[in-house]
């Protein structure tokens, strides 16, 4: 592994690469080249994808290698999610994929600094890890998972910490999608400046 190359992210520890439509957020259903990259400092007990958080089992792969995939796809934007892709430095990944006209979409519990240039920023957090404020800041999209009631005044708070145009969704953790889902219907109901997200490519089954 050359430390250098990870350093200056013209390496990274890309877990998984795909081209699908994106399933939840404001973005459901539109085409995107999906990077996971793994290592997580966060480590959510309900988390779906617990396989990324351990960078050492991703081999840093060349940057440079994986634009020239995305570019051989039809795709117009590529998500860079994990793990927790502020672990590393993305300011190499977005310079190249703008050089190509790509859009930058990132998604992040915003728990680490931000590097990189993005068209769009989701905000995920999780209570374990508190996002940054300059995270939040930027966000476009806050999109807060809810795995019991005492969660809506928790996504309350860290949504009094975000401009005034970024959207607000509130997402049932997966497991207890059937459970909680009722109850976040009838939340946005008494205060519908949220929105409902769900996630769509797991009921379609794909990627």
């Amino acid at each position: 592994m050359n430390e250098d190359l990870l350093d200056k992210g013209i390496e990274l520890p890309i877990m998984e690469e795909f081209y699908t439509l994106q399933g939840e957020g404001i973005q459901t259903g539109r085409a995107a080249y999906f990077v996971r990259l793994g290592g997580c400092d966060v480590a959510c007990e309900w988390c779906d994808t617990k396989e990324s958080w351990n960078s050492n089992l991703f081999p840093p792969k060349k940057v440079d290698d994986m634009i020239l995939r995305v570019m051989v796809t039809k795709a117009q934007s590529v998500v860079v999610t994990g793990g927790e892709p502020l672990n590393w430095n993305l300011d190499y990944l977005c310079q190249k994929l703008k050089e190509n006209n790509i859009l930058t979409f990132l998604e992040t519990s915003g728990s680490q600094p931000l590097s990189g240039v993005w068209n769009w920023i989701c905000v995920s957090p999780k209570k374990i890890t508190s996002p940054l404020q300059h995270i939040l800041d930027k966000a476009n999209e806050l999109k807060v998972i809810i795995q019991n009631s005492t969660d809506f005044a928790w996504a309350e708070e860290i949504a009094s910490k975000v401009k005034t145009d970024c959207y607000l969704l509130l997402q049932p953790e997966w497991s207890r999608q059937q459970q909680i889902t009722p109850a976040i219907i009838d939340y946005i109901k008494k205060f519908p400046q949220w929105r409902l997200s769900l996630q769509v490519h797991k009921f379609l089954k794909i990627p």
